[in-house]
């Protein structure tokens, strides 16, 4: 479900869980487990791709209901923000090859990441959290805060606003536009100018700028995560995962 090739010093993470990518507890371990083991296995950057058309579609819907079923929803959000935290927090660059759809999740991952290109054309990114019933927390919404503004983002968020490409680039949710079949070449291209820097300079730098973010995380940390979960997940969000779940299933 995760495939990792390498460039040079450049290690291409490229997600492979059919058909949209989503994020159970299996994919969210195997890419945080990859990126934080990056930089000791040489890596000086990181380009993390999707498929053709899908980035991803955010957290698997059928697992957070059964998990949550399970009352063990607690465990797979743990994860999966700790991939949040371990992409803001990474000690390598990361550039984000949007080549398709990103919604929920999907954005939540490319909002951390260092620099987003995105495919031009009828693709859609955002957090629509709200429209499947489920809430933003705190630490993601500083990352789509510090992209686009403070009052820009609670719009969006609270509406569930998906965005088109054209839009995106606009606002700063996205920081470069690209053919479909350009997103990864461009990704890679901007990760190699920026390590031709000077690396030390560059990499010093660019731990004090992202400190914001990677502390918004850690005050979230104890926080009672099983507490917000069962918030998260009441009966207005269950019924609609559920309803999402079932539309999704009528068109597979």
């Amino acid at each position: 479900m995760l495939e990792q090739l390498r460039h040079d010093d450049i290690l291409e993470l490229r997600l492979a869980r059919p058909p949209v990518n989503a994020f159970n507890l299996d994919l969210s371990r195997a890419l945080r487990e990859a990126i934080e083991a990056a930089p000791d296995r040489g890596a000086r950057g990181i380009v993390l791709c999707g498929r053709p058309g899908m980035f991803s579609a955010g957290l698997d819907v059928a697992s957070v209901l059964e998990l949550d079923a399970a009352g063990r929803m607690g465990e797979l959000w743990r994860e999966y923000s700790t991939l949040c935290r371990a992409i803001a927090a990474s000690s390598v660059p990361i550039v984000v090859a949007i080549a398709g759809h990103a919604p929920a999740g999907g954005a939540v991952l490319a909002t951390f990441c260092d620099y987003r290109v995105m495919a031009r054309g009828a693709f859609r990114i955002g957090l629509n959290e709200t429209q499947v019933g489920l809430s933003v927390p705190p630490e993601i919404q500083t990352g789509l805060r510090r992209l686009v503004g403070a009052y820009r983002a609670e719009r969006l968020m609270v509406a569930g606003t998906m965005l088109d490409s054209e839009e995106a680039l606009r606002i700063g949710f996205v920081d470069e536009l690209a053919e479909p079949d350009e997103v990864a070449p461009r990704a890679f291209a901007w990760l190699r100018a920026l390590l031709a820097l000077p690396p030390q300079a560059m990499t010093k730098t660019r731990a004090i700028a992202r400190a914001d973010v990677v502390s918004a995380f850690d005050a979230e940390c104890g926080s009672d995560v099983d507490a917000f979960v069962r918030g998260w997940f009441g009966d207005e969000s269950r019924a609609t995962l559920k309803a999402v779940l079932a539309k999704l299933k009528s068109k597979a």
